[in-house]
């Protein structure tokens, strides 16, 4: 069992290439013995993005604050706060802010 809050837990960077001004916290992991899920809270900065790229897991995603574009499969997806996306396993995806304040949102992941 595990309840905290999340100012409580360490904020790291994210410094995956292709990736500018994005951190995150591991709110849920296998460090608290999850066994199927991983929760994530990230925050990319205005002008901001997550790399391109995809891997054999989905993502689950809800909007905490701010706006931005999903780049999906070569198309562009505009998202706002109280949104919520499906990112299926093995399609290139990115998350960019285009407001002017913190894009803040939740994303979940399997651990398997």
């Amino acid at each position: 069992m595990k309840i905290k809050n999340y100012l409580n837990i360490q904020i790291e960077p994210v410094e995956m290439k292709g990736a500018k001004g994005v951190t995150v916290r591991w709110l849920i992991s296998q460090k608290d013995k999850a066994p199927n899920f991983a929760m994530r809270r990230f925050e990319i900065e205005p002008g901001g993005y997550t790399p391109l790229h995809k891997h054999p897991h989905e993502h689950e995603v809800y909007i905490l604050e701010g706006k931005g574009i999903l780049v999906y499969e070569e198309k562009e997806y505009k998202f706002k706060k109280d949104y919520c996306i499906f990112v299926p396993p093995n399609k290139f995806h990115q998350f960019k802010n285009i407001g002017k304040t913190l894009l803040k949102f939740l994303c979940l992941i399997p651990l398997k």
